[in-house]
């Protein structure tokens, strides 16, 4: 009877003592928490359109917890800036910073591509925007060698693939949504930290009345958590009204 009560008592310490691992779900919005609670990060996107001849290159950026982040894009030899606050942006072009709106006034009034370049450059989401934005589609999350998450339901792939952030000057507000959505996304840590974000995107869209294919897969790798540097360029700031 001793030994039997020692047994009993030994495996109900160890089921107390032990620590409870959380879901993929949980694990992952344990990370963005973290993430969200860090100074500062720094990460590269790269987009990648199936079959297109035209890819866009890597977005570096740069983000601080106050809600200022910097990003930076190169395409034939132009170097483009934007920066943000919040759910603000303002993008350098021609020597001048340039919010949504300017964009909008410029391409109305027969600006060229740079102007619808760095208006998409202004529709940019940090990973952390990106991340929370996908957690809440996740069909079924699973785990494995190629990271946490899952396939997307339908209504979370359409929204996906709507390219950036709602307002900010990219030319897309009431733009056609893709029809027989599908996705997945997928979430990588390393100790403890979120490490990359892969979304996968594809769906069908009708431009004059001829349907296009598109098939899109956007990778966010992430680095220098709590370690970089992020500097803000005055003009921007004026301009932000900050």
């Amino acid at each position: 009877m001793k030994t039997l009560f020692a047994f009993t008592a030994t495996v109900a310490s160890t089921l107390v003592l032990s620590p409870c691992f959380a879901g993929p779900k949980e694990d992952i919005q344990a990370a963005l928490g973290r993430l969200a609670e860090a100074p500062n990060y720094a990460w590269t996107t790269r987009t990648q359109v199936e079959g297109s001849q035209f890819q866009s290159s890597d977005i570096h950026g740069k983000a601080q917890k106050e809600g200022w982040a910097v990003v930076t894009q190169e395409r034939d030899g132009t170097r483009t800036v934007a920066v943000f606050k919040g759910e603000n942006g303002v993008v350098q072009a021609d020597g001048a910073w340039h919010s949504a709106e300017d964009l909008r006034g410029q391409r109305q009034g027969g600006g060229g591509g740079g102007a619808f370049r760095a208006g998409m450059l202004l529709r940019t989401r940090t990973p952390l925007d990106e991340a929370k934005r996908a957690l809440g589609h996740i069909k079924e999350w699973k785990a494995s060698a190629d990271g946490l998450g899952g396939d997307l339901t339908e209504a979370g792939a359409r929204e996906m693939m709507a390219f950036g952030r709602g307002g900010r000057g990219g030319g897309a507000g009431g733009a056609a949504e893709a029809r027989d959505a599908k996705g997945s996304v997928r979430y990588w840590l390393k100790d403890g930290q979120l490490a990359k974000i892969q979304v996968k995107v594809s769906g069908t869209y009708s431009f004059n009345n001829n349907d296009r294919f598109v098939e899109r897969t956007t990778t966010y790798e992430l680095k220098e958590i709590g370690t970089t540097t992020v500097e803000i360029p005055a003009a921007a700031k004026t301009k932000l009204g900050s």
